[in-house]
């Protein structure tokens, strides 16, 4: 098979969660157990920072991937879904897996995998461990796909465990109260193995720390001794944040800057932040200088795409794979602290979502171009205008995201704002 025969068989054979939702889910580690011993089990051979939690764990692994490689560590990155490309979910100081290697592997372990009929994660998961051992990576970082107890990164040798925060998404399978999605989450706490907890969130840290006592893990909560001050956005077509971050109350980054400016990031950055302290407290050798250029450079060293991504100006276009309550909020509470004379919504959600918990946290006072992404588990656009019209917003229909996009340009003033969101799905189509 050639790249496109090769990437069509792992699309078209294997049940993919994030194209087809429930079926593809597995709710046990078996699969992924006898991949890795068929592949001579190298999950054990390389040392990980493994990181879940409902939001923002994606742009951790990025920030940490990046301070890393620039620190000179050959760093490998697993991160999901991809944008465009399959390749963008393995990659080794930010280069993609190539993919004659993706070739090789699908080539050499087809038929014993299809024994065991594993998911689409599942064969990507064993596909990134085994490239990541082939090229004795110094560290790789890890992120979860869904949950943690039962994901299939779940079996990796980890120096450090990091869950981001606790929301509501996926509760058909992580449960529908927070402590039981914090249960889940709390599933990749390792025995000795330090824990990072990224927010102070009262309702659930009981739960982590019975788990991490029981582990008898040191559970270290980020934003107890990590702070950032003096937060400001630079002007321009390519704007940063700009902080100081205290730790401890004492000064310890003068004027970081990143070019991830949603105002939620603030919170990933002191996660960031706290996961190279204990990386350097394990013996690697990162200074402030890598630090900051790690964090100034992430989406030049990893790819980084999709979060509060500025398209265009006039009108000012802001893409973000916002997909859960929590992150609509803080999408919305950003969007009010903006000027622009009318906001326009393009958005596309997937099946499984509560959408009327979402629907309802949005402006009254903007026009929405409803869509469906260009997967099967897609909600229909016209579902969705059902519901948008029930929550009293002005919306219309389209039958796909371009559709919506070219719309929502046509309308849209130079004084305007256009967001982009509900789905990395709608996001990955305009990119």
């Amino acid at each position: 098979m050639n790249y496109q025969q090769t990437i069509d068989y792992l699309f078209s054979q294997l049940p993919m969660f994030h194209r087809v939702g429930a079926s593809a889910y597995k709710a046990n580690l078996d699969n992924t157990i006898e991949i890795c011993r068929i592949l001579g089990s190298p999950e054990k051979k390389i040392k990980c920072v493994h990181i879940a939690g409902t939001n923002g764990k994606g742009s951790v692994s990025h920030m940490v991937a990046s301070v890393l490689h620039t620190a000179g560590y050959k760093t490998g990155l697993y991160t999901s879904p991809h944008m465009k490309d399959f390749r963008e979910r393995i990659r080794i100081n930010g280069k993609k897996i190539p993919k004659s290697n993706v070739i090789a592997f699908v080539s050499t372990y087809r038929k014993s995998f299809e024994a065991i009929q594993p998911s689409f994660f599942e064969y990507t998961f064993g596909m990134a461990v085994k490239y990541f051992a082939d090229e004795r990576v110094d560290i790789a970082v890890i992120e979860t796909g869904m949950g943690g107890r039962l994901d299939s990164t779940n079996v990796v040798n980890s120096i450090v465990s990091v869950i981001t925060n606790i929301g509501l998404d996926h509760t058909q399978f992580l449960g529908e109260a927070p402590e039981q999605i914090a249960f889940e989450k709390a599933g990749i706490i390792k025995h000795s193995v330090p824990v990072i907890i990224g927010q102070t969130q009262d309702d659930v840290l009981p739960v982590f720390r019975k788990k991490a006592q029981a582990n008898d893990a040191e559970l270290i909560i980020a934003d107890k001794f990590f702070k950032a001050v003096n937060a400001r956005k630079t002007d321009g077509i390519h704007p940063l944040y700009q902080m100081d971050i205290l730790r401890d109350g004492k000064l310890y980054l003068e004027n970081l800057k990143c070019p991830l400016t949603g105002n939620y990031q603030i919170k990933n950055i002191v996660t960031s932040l706290q996961v190279v302290e204990v990386l350097k407290m394990n013996g690697y050798s990162i200074g402030s200088s890598h630090t900051h250029q790690g964090i100034r450079n992430v989406k030049k060293n990893t790819g980084f795409k999709g979060r509060w991504q500025i398209l265009g100006k006039s009108p000012l276009i802001i893409c973000d794979t916002c997909h859960n309550v929590d992150g609509i909020k803080e999408v919305v509470a950003q969007l009010n602290e903006m000027q622009f004379k009318n906001l326009h919504f393009v958005l596309g959600f997937v099946k499984d979502k509560k959408i009327e918990s979402i629907l309802k946290l949005l402006p009254k006072d903007a026009v929405y171009y409803f869509c469906k992404a260009n997967i099967p588990r897609g909600l229909d656009q016209n579902e969705l205008l059902t519901s948008g019209k029930r929550f009293g917003l002005y919306c219309k229909s389209y039958k796909t995201v371009n559709d919506a996009f070219t719309a929502s340009k046509k309308e849209a003033g130079k004084d305007d704002l256009i967001f982009i969101g509900g789905s990395t799905f709608v996001v990955a189509e305009v990119l």
